[in-house]
């Protein structure tokens, strides 16, 4: 297992917004990569391809309101040698283009790059039609499909970075309000392979978005109270690294799984099936629980849906029950 000592200031703690380090590494993509070319829609300043777009206009296209459209020419952007980087709400992106994500460009193996911005519940006022709770289960199906979800702003560029030298579809997950920024620019990151970002022996959240923050306080918080538990960045759903999700259960005995997704099919899921054939301990999923989404501020959507540390930290003292049990 990965051990990365992120040296967290808890009381100095800063905030920044996913889709600025998805901006920001487009724009590096620009620079080093002549063949990064973007696609995008009416809500391109929304999700900050308007920076690739203003700096780097010949190599941008504006397709509108049009998600299938978009995703039938990246494939045929990627077919004639670009690496196209499709942007949208994820919400929008992965359910109105699903059929040509599947069948256009996954079936050939096609090397596009989808953005899925203002993922889970953090696009807050804008409630359940924009509120991409279920695309985490839907893309992670699809075969050949990379599915990543980053922790923080360093990530999300970093991810956006990455899946350029990878070929084929990926998947990047990103939200709207500022998360707190756990990682620096010298942070390991790595897909397909997960680390431990605290160390513990009683429980392990295994988490992925901005809920590896959340899982990180609510470490703190068992801490006090004599519970060691163990935190894993999870930022890679799909291909899962199996070798470090079964040695947090082995060290651990009990695993609470955390994500801004419903529990059904996300990254929850996928960490059971892997416990169920390989390691099988006490799992609790702490996740949206079959709802849709509502309008309200980021903050108060968190504690509506459970989604913080006083909730994670309940279901590790329950799921420890279990396993003493």
């Amino acid at each position: 297992m990965r051990y990365v000592d992120l040296a967290i200031d808890y009381d100095n703690i800063k905030f920044k917004a996913t889709r600025d380090g998805y901006g920001e590494a487009l724009l590096l993509l620009g620079e080093s990569i002549e063949n990064v070319v973007a696609i995008g829609s009416d809500i391109s300043p929304s999700v900050r391809v308007d920076w690739f777009r203003d700096k780097y206009p010949d190599r941008f296209i504006s397709l509108g309101i049009s998600e299938q459209n978009q995703i039938g020419v990246a494939a045929g952007l990627s077919l004639a040698g670009k690496i196209p980087y499709v942007t949208n709400f994820g919400l929008f992106l992965s359910g109105r283009g699903w059929d040509q994500i599947r069948t256009t460009v996954s079936y050939s193996n096609l090397n596009v790059k989808m953005g899925g911005a203002h993922g889970g519940i953090s696009v807050g006022p804008d409630g359940a039609t924009h509120q991409a709770l279920e695309e985490i289960a839907i893309m992670r199906c699809i075969p050949n499909m990379t599915v990543i979800v980053p922790a923080d702003y360093n990530e999300t560029k970093k991810a956006a970075i990455e899946v350029s030298k990878l070929h084929g579809p990926t998947y990047i997950r990103f939200g709207r309000e500022p998360f707190a920024s756990i990682t620096d620019e010298a942070t390991p990151f790595e897909i397909g392979k997960a680390y431990c970002v605290r160390e513990g022996t009683d429980v392990a959240f295994i988490a992925c978005g901005y809920m590896v923050y959340e899982s990180l306080v609510a470490a703190n918080i068992l801490a006090a109270e004599g519970i060691s538990a163990m935190v894993v960045n999870n930022h890679t759903v799909k291909p899962l690294d199996v070798e470090t999700i079964v040695e947090a259960a082995g060290i651990s005995g009990a695993v609470v799984t955390a994500e801004e997704h419903q529990k059904a099919g996300g990254m929850g899921s996928a960490v059971v099936e892997c416990l169920a054939e390989n390691y099988p301990v006490p799992v609790k999923m702490v996740g949206v629980d079959d709802r849709f989404g509502e309008s309200g501020a980021f903050e108060q959507l968190k504690e509506h849906y459970g989604l913080n540390s006083k909730y994670l930290a309940e279901a590790a003292r329950n799921v420890i029950k279990m396993k003493l049990n």
